[in-house]
Order: C-alpha cells, then sequence, then structure tokens
C-alpha cells in the first residue's frame, strides 16, 4: 500500500508541476505584456516598457519561472494586474463557493443514482426500463438549457428560492443553501442518470457472478446477496464515476457560474482570461489543478481499497 501511495504521490506532483510549466509558458507566448495590461490602452510604448521591466517580464524566463515557483510553494500567487488584489486571497474565497457546488452535486447524484440503478437491476421488468428511458432522457438534455427551464418554474413561477446570486454561509446559512439549491440540481439531473446505469450495470453483472451463486445455494438471504456482496462489487465502478464526476464539475464550472452569477473559480477564471490577468489566470489553473490531483489521489485510495487488485497493478 505504501508503494502504491508512494506512486500516485509523485504522479499528482508531476501533475501539478506541469500544469504550472504549461501555463506559464502559454502565458509568455501571448503578444500581451503585463505592463500593457496594468496600464491600459492609453499608455505609450515608452511607459510600457518601463513597466514591464518595473515587474520583470524582461528578465529570462527560467529566472522568472522559479521566482514564480519559490512565491508558489510559500502560497504567494501575486498580484492582480487590474486591481492589484491578493490572488490567493480571492481564491480562498471563491473556492469554497465551487467546491460546494461540486460537492453537494456529486453526493446528490450518487445518492439518487444508486437508488434508481439498484432499484432497475432488482426489480427488473417496466420499472427498469423506465428507468433506463428516463436516465437516457436526462443525459441527453444540455446543462444551460436545465438550468434556464428550473429558473423559469423554481424562481420566477413559483417563487421558491432566487433565480442567481451567492450569499456567503457566514452571512446567512439559510441564504446560503437557497442560492445553491437551483445549481445544485442542475447538476444533479444529467450526474445521476449517469450514477444509475452505472449502478445498474455493475449490480447486474455482480448478481451473475459465482460467487453469488455460491452463496444462494448456501441460503443466504437475497437481501444480504443484493445489498452486502453484490452491492459491494458494484461500488467499485460507481465510486469511480462520482470522483470522476466530482473533478468534472470543479474543473468545468463556467458555464453554471456565469449562469447563477455565482463568484466561483470558473467566473474568476473567465474574467481573467477576458482582461487578460496573468497572474490570475495562472493562480486559477495552479489552484484548479490542485485541488483536481488531490481529489484524484483520494479517489485512487478508495478504489485501492475497495479492490486489492489495483494496488498490485
Amino acid at each position: 500500500m505504501l508503494a502504491f501511495l508512494a506512486r500516485r504521490m509523485v504522479m499528482a506532483i508531476g501533475t501539478v508541476l506541469a500544469a504550472v510549466v504549461i501555463s506559464f509558458l502559454l502565458v509568455h507566448a501571448t503578444d500581451t505584456s503585463p505592463g500593457a495590461v496594468r496600464l491600459g490602452t492609453n499608455a505609450t510604448p515608452e511607459r510600457i516598457v518601463a513597466e514591464n521591466e518595473a515587474l520583470g517580464w524582461n528578465r529570462p524566463l527560467p529566472t522568472q519561472f522559479f521566482d514564480y515557483l519559490g512565491d508558489l510553494v510559500r502560497g504567494d500567487l501575486g498580484t492582480s494586474l487590474i486591481d492589484g488584489r491578493s490572488i490567493a486571497a480571492d481564491l480562498a474565497d471563491r473556492v469554497p463557493v465551487t467546491a460546494s457546488i461540486a460537492l453537494f452535486a456529486t453526493l446528490l447524484s450518487g445518492v439518487l443514482g444508486i437508488v434508481l440503478g439498484v432499484t432497475a437491476a432488482v426489480r427488473g421488468g417496466r420499472l427498469a426500463r423506465l428507468i433506463t428511458t428516463g436516465s437516457g432522457v436526462a443525459l441527453s438534455l444540455p446543462v444551460f438549457w436545465v438550468g434556464i427551464l428550473l429558473v423559469y418554474v423554481l424562481a420566477l413561477q413559483l417563487g421558491w428560492l432566487p433565480a442567481t446570486g451567492y450569499v456567503p454561509f457566514t452571512v446567512d446559512p439559510a441564504g446560503w443553501f437557497t442560492s445553491l439549491l437551483i445549481p445544485v440540481i442542475t447538476l444533479t439531473i444529467g450526474g445521476a442518470a449517469i450514477v444509475a446505469r452505472t449502478a445498474n450495470a455493475g449490480l447486474r453483472q455482480a448478481l451473475a457472478q459465482e460467487h453469488v451463486r455460491t452463496l444462494r445455494a448456501m441460503g443466504t438471504p437475497e437481501w444480504r446477496i443484493r445489498y452486502v456482496h453484490a452491492l459491494r462489487f458494484a461500488s467499485l465502478p460507481v465510486v469511480s464515476v462520482l470522483g470522476i464526476q466530482f473533478i468534472a464539475l470543479f474543473g468545468g464550472s463556467v458555464i453554471i457560474e456565469n449562469l447563477f452569477a455565482l463568484p466561483g473559480l470558473g467566473q474568476a477564471g473567465q474574467a481573467a482570461a477576458a482582461s487578460s490577468d496573468f497572474p490570475a489566470l495562472v493562480g486559477v489553473v495552479v489552484v484548479a489543478t490542485l485541488v483536481v490531483v488531490v481529489i484524484n489521489l483520494l479517489l485512487d485510495l478508495v478504489v485501492a481499497a475497495l479492490d486489492p487488485k489495483v494496488r498490485a497493478a
């Protein structure tokens, strides 16, 4: 297990370092300089050159990279070229927003998807076909249109929930919960459909295993066969899907955050790219990559705990 953990740690560190190198090089490959971004379109070429010199943009590229890497290790992501704010402090406020949406949507998708998938596998017949067809329809719906439909029904027509905006938990816990509810439901519809199909297929495969037939022959209660032995066998693909789903939701939150005006990482990344705020953009990439790598590492450990064969791979 320790060797497995060591290999995954090396891969995680390598992934983060690769993301830093690629984003750093892409920023330096652009035609715009930080001096031009900070001073604006009305600045003279002479002022831009002087500003770039003051910011260290003209230093050798390896020197700039290792200086940035040293600051990154200390937790210093620099300051924004647009308003001079601390990027680390700004992203620290935004990470909980994106993480809350991704986490709650993943958990809700897991609960609903497992219930539906297990029901389809155990009951079969028309109910299974209904669940399978419904999950197919849910998967075909674009997230953007699902969100608009939920806003129209739940916010505009019924007035149950706010259409857009975000309320911090420290300000109003109830307002925080309601501000996240529609975005979470929007993401849950497609996520639950994926989990339901995975759980259905996994449980059907588990129930067809040789050891399950042996347990039946030994007189093991059917409920124990289904919900203890078979469900544990089927949990491996479900856990993998949920982990990948969280990573996808965390890293691809731009559409949802802009649709519902949520101040998360996706919105920060889009704003930084639109304004050519290089330090902020690299900071978003680094933080998002770090979170995704940590979640992926935890997912590998959970999968290894469920399946000993993975640890030996």
